[in-house]
């Protein structure tokens, strides 16, 4: 009786190690498939090019004398892509596809930036400034162009934006200088 009572525990035994490991090796298998979802969500996984559905122009935000900040967001559940420059145009109160558009002479270099949902991205706008107060004047002598709104061109879509203070756009010149969205 003793020794099937040990060969019955030595095969409980071994039985029980067989389990153990097929629970362990379960639980590795599904943490290895935890792990690489993990590793696809990640803001290291590479991203679609955001598209202008996706993305949302949320403002205008003058930053000091002829400079103008404009923010997107990614409105939608997924991640992607921003890169490039903004183009820009003035226009009135009408559509958007009433516009002048602008020259614009980018500034520094464009990086992919990854947009998380809900992430933000800018770029800033540099005008040449109008002279004096009022009924200002440019440099050169000519009148300044002044609209009450731009159309920022970013991700296949037209956004347009009116400043943040109410006021309108003064500027010289038909062109903007730009950096790449950051």
């Amino acid at each position: 009786m003793k020794g099937r009572t040990r060969g019955g525990a030595a095969r409980a035994s071994v039985a029980a190690l067989a389990a153990g490991g097929l629970l362990i090796g379960g639980l590795l298998a599904g943490a290895g498939s935890a792990a690489a979802a993990d590793v696809a969500a990640s803001p290291r996984a590479p991203s679609a090019p955001c598209t202008g559905a996706q993305i949302v122009a949320v403002g205008a935000q003058r930053s000091s004398t002829g400079q103008v900040r404009i923010t997107v967001t990614n409105k939608s559940s997924k991640q992607c892509v921003l890169q490039g420059f903004p183009t820009v145009a003035i226009a009135g109160q009408g559509s958007p596809g009433k516009n002048k558009p602008l020259n614009v002479s980018r500034q520094g270099t464009a990086r992919a930036v990854q947009l998380p949902a809900g992430g933000k991205a800018s770029a800033q706008l540099t005008f040449t400034p109008v002279l004096g107060e009022a009924e200002g004047s440019c440099a050169s002598g000519a009148d300044p162009t002044v609209a009450p709104s731009l159309v920022i061109g970013v991700a296949g879509a037209r956004f347009q934006l009116a400043p943040d203070d109410g006021g309108d756009f003064a500027l010289c010149g038909a062109g903007v200088r730009a950096t790449a969205f950051r």
